[in-house]
C-alpha cells in the first residue's frame, strides 16, 4: 500500500482526557505541552522522574502507580504511550486503535496512529514541524527546520515588513549588559518591530547596527532639553511618537527596573494614556560578574547578595543606603555606577568594620569585547582605580567570592 503524508491538525485538548503510560524522560518532556494545553492527564507508571513527580504532587496531572491494564484507554481523546515494556506498548497501542484514540508511540512511530511534531512558540504563533512520512524519519533535521522558522519569527527576519504585527504604544526593554546575544528573545522581536528606538547609551549598541534603515533610532543622551529635565524630555518624546500611532522601543542597559528609572517611565505613559509594554531584561549586577568568573553567591562562601547603587556618596545627604549595615553583612555586595565614589565607600565600609582585606573586583565593559577586570582590597581600590585608570560602566564586587572563580 502507497505510504501517504501525515495530516497536520491542532487538538483542543482542554479538559479532555489524555493518557500517559509512562513516567521517564519521554513523559517528562511532553507534558508540559500537554498541560499547557488545558488537558485532563492522567499517568500510568509505577515509577516516574522526580521532574514527573513533582508534577504529580502539585496537582497538574493525576498519577496511578502501576503497570498499563487493558482498559485505560477506553475513554482517552488522545495518549501518548512511552513505557520501557515494548509488550505493554504494542497491546496500549491496539487498545488505541479499537477505540480510536489518537495515539503517540515512543519505541515505534511506524505502530502509532499520530506522531508529534517539533514545535516551538513566538508571541501567540505555535510553529509545528512534521517529516512527511515515517520512512527516514530524522528527529534532529526537523529540530532544526524549527528553530530556524522560530527565530526567524522572533528575530523578524522572516516576516515581510508589511506583513509583521506591529502595536502602537511603547515597549520599556531591558537590553542586558552589552553583548547583544544576551538581550531577551521578546526584547529582540520588539526591536525588530519598531519604528522608533530611544536608546540609552550603555544599551546593547551592536543591536542597533542591525535595525532596517527605516527605523529612527534616537540617543536618549542628545534629546534636547529645553526647559525639561532630562528624564521629563525622555518621556515626552516617548509620548510624542507613540500618539503618532508608531511602536517605540526605549532601549536600556541591564534592566529597566534596576537603576534604570524604568518606572519613571511607565508612570508617565501612563499618565498620558500611552500603553507600555515592560520586558525585563538581564541585570549587570548579576551578569556582569558572572562573564568575569565571579558568582555572587556560593555555598559556604555568601548566602546573600546585594545590589546597591555607588553614583551618591556615603556622605552626600542625597545617599539613601545604610552604608553602616552593609559593612556587617558576611554576603556579597555588588556596586553600580562607583567607580568615582569606590574609595570613599571602601573607607566608610571599613570605618564601619568591614576588614581592609576584603577583596573587591572591578570588571569594565563587562560582557562586551573590551571587557577587563581589575582586583584589589577595600585598602587598596582607590589607588588601584586611578593606577589602572578604571572608566565606568564598571560593576564592583565586594566580598569573598571575588576568590572562589577560576580567574580569581
Amino acid at each position: 500500500m502507497a505510504e501517504h503524508p501525515a495530516y497536520p491538525v491542532g487538538l483542543r485538548l482542554t479538559g479532555r482526557r489524555v493518557v500517559v503510560l509512562g513516567g521517564g524522560q519521554v513523559a517528562q518532556r511532553r507534558l508540559p505541552a500537554l498541560i499547557a494545553a488545558g488537558a485532563d492527564i492522567v499517568l500510568v507508571s509505577p515509577e516516574a522522574t522526580a521532574s514527573v513527580e513533582a508534577m504529580a504532587d502539585t496537582g497538574e496531572i493525576t498519577w496511578q502507580r502501576r503497570r498499563y491494564e487493558d482498559g485505560d484507554l477506553a475513554d482517552a481523546w488522545y495518549a501518548l504511550i512511552a513505557t520501557s515494556d515494548r509488550d505493554a506498548n504494542t497491546r496500549a497501542s491496539a487498545e488505541a486503535e479499537r477505540h480510536r484514540v489518537w495515539c503517540v508511540r515512543s519505541d515505534d512511530a511506524d505502530a502509532a496512529t499520530a506522531w508529534t511534531p517539533a514545535t516551538g512558540h513566538s508571541e501567540g504563533v505555535t510553529v509545528a514541524v512534521l517529516t512527511t512520512s515515517a520512512r527516514g524519519r530524522d528527529p534532529r533535521h526537523t529540530a532544526a527546520i524549527r528553530d530556524a522558522v522560530v527565530e526567524g519569527l522572533r528575530d523578524g527576519t522572516l516576516v515581510a515588513p508589511h506583513h509583521r504585527t506591529r502595536t502602537p504604544g511603547v515597549a520599556l526593554v531591558g537590553g542586558g549588559p552589552g553583548d547583544p546575544d544576551l538581550i531577551t528573545v521578546r526584547g529582540r522581536r520588539l526591536l525588530a518591530e519598531a519604528d522608533v528606538v530611544i536608546a540609552d547609551r550603555l544599551g546593547p549598541r551592536d543591536l542597533l547596527a542591525e535595525l532596517p534603515p527605516h527605523v529612527e533610532v534616537i540617543d536618549a543622551a542628545k534629546i534636547p532639553y529645553g526647559r525639561f529635565m532630562a528624564q521629563e524630555a525622555i518621556n515626552n518624546a516617548l509620548i510624542e511618537h507613540a500618539r503618532q500611532g508608531k511602536s517605540v522601543v526605549r532601549l536600556k542597559g541591564g534592566d529597566p527596573y534596576v537603576f534604570g528609572r524604568g518606572m519613571e517611565e511607565v508612570q508617565a505613559l501612563a499618565e498620558a494614556g500611552v500603553p507600555c509594554t515592560v520586558v525585563p531584561g538581564i541585570s549587570s549586577s548579576v551578569s556582569v560578574p558572572g562573564a568575569a568568573g565571579i558568582p555572587v553567591t556560593h555555598r559556604g562562601v555568601a548566602h546573600e547578595f546585594t545590589v546597591v547603587s555607588g553614583h551618591v556618596a556615603p556622605d552626600d545627604e542625597r545617599s539613601l543606603v545604610d552604608w553602616p549595615s552593609l559593612a556587617k553583612l558576611t554576603g556579597t555586595l555588588v556596586v553600580l555606577m562607583g567607580v568615582d565614589k569606590i574609595g570613599k565607600i571602601a573607607e566608610t565600609l571599613v570605618a564601619h568594620g568591614k576588614s581592609p582585606d576584603t577583596p573587591v573586583a572591578l570588571v569594565q565593559e563587562g560582557t562586551t569585547a573590551a571587557q577587563r577586570r581589575v582586583d584589589a582590597t577595600l585598602a587598596t581600590v582607590a589607588e588601584t582605580v586611578r593606577a589602572q585608570d578604571v572608566k565606568p560602566p564598571a560593576v564592583i564586587v565586594i566580598g569573598e567570592v571575588v576568590t572562589v572563580g577560576p580567574e580569581a
